[in-house]
């Protein structure tokens, strides 16, 4: 009777190691293929991405990274107004997000912080100007508010903040290749009022997690709560960068 009990103690312990592995291996394919986590740790995508918020990526609708992998799962190709996380082109270790506001080919134009795309202006409802001055040509920061005309070469991306006046984007690095982008901006599931300690120590990540436990309720913002991340654009009609049409 001992030795039954035995061997079905074994059993139950087995069935729960292998459930756990299962549990293991799926969250895991799901990281590295579909979704992915990703905290905003500055104001550059403000008002649509504020700090502090945690976003779920949706990596599987452009399809894997893995080159090999790409055929056998549905996919679209990244579209104007897409909210991308990216591997930052001048350091791959770290995850950027930033809209993608031209597509390979097309002529980028921003004159006095407009943005004009193959001559035509490109409205945007989700962009934030917390500056009033406009700088112009031969001005240290002109390339802000005056660029181009530039053609995004192919298979990459020209990508901008939608804090226009605070953003390090493609005005400023460079254009993102098609392999470093990791995913779609889909979805606030949680955010927390608090700037995250990047690059921080041991002691201040456990203070900060600290903190997180006690202003759990107070500085939640729970109203941005399964917030859909906006894609919203288009082309204004008859205005062109050299008038009306």
């Amino acid at each position: 009777m001992a030795a039954a009990d035995e061997s079905e103690k074994k059993s139950t312990i087995r069935e729960y190691y292998e459930a756990l592995l299962i549990a293991i291996v799926f969250v895991n394919f799901a990281r590295i293929f579909a979704f992915q986590a990703f905290k905003i740790p500055s104001g550059s995508m403000e008002d649509n991405l504020k700090i502090g918020d945690h976003i779920i990526v949706n990596k599987f609708i452009y399809g894997p990274e893995v080159p090999a992998l790409r055929g056998f799962v549905p996919l679209r190709e990244v579209e104007r107004g897409d909210v991308i996380v990216f591997r930052y082109p001048a350091d791959p270790t770290q995850d950027y997000v930033k809209r993608v506001v031209a597509l390979p080919g097309e002529t980028v134009d921003i004159r006095n912080k407009k943005v004009f795309i193959n001559g035509r202006q490109l409205e945007e409802p989700y962009v934030l100007y917390s500056d009033e001055r406009v700088f112009h040509v031969n001005h240290p920061y002109s390339t802000r508010d005056q660029f181009g005309p530039f053609v995004v070469p192919r298979g990459e991306y020209f990508a901008m903040g939608d804090n226009r006046d605070n953003s390090s984007d493609s005005r400023v690095w460079g254009t993102v290749p098609r392999s470093m982008i990791k995913g779609r901006a889909f979805m606030v599931y949680w955010s927390f009022d608090m700037r995250p300690a990047n690059g921080a120590t041991a002691r201040e990540r456990i203070e900060e997690l600290g903190k997180v436990v006690w202003y759990l309720f107070s500085k939640t913002r729970w109203e941005r709560s399964f917030f859909i991340v906006d894609s919203r654009y288009h082309y204004t009609p008859g205005i062109t960068a050299y008038g009306n049409d």
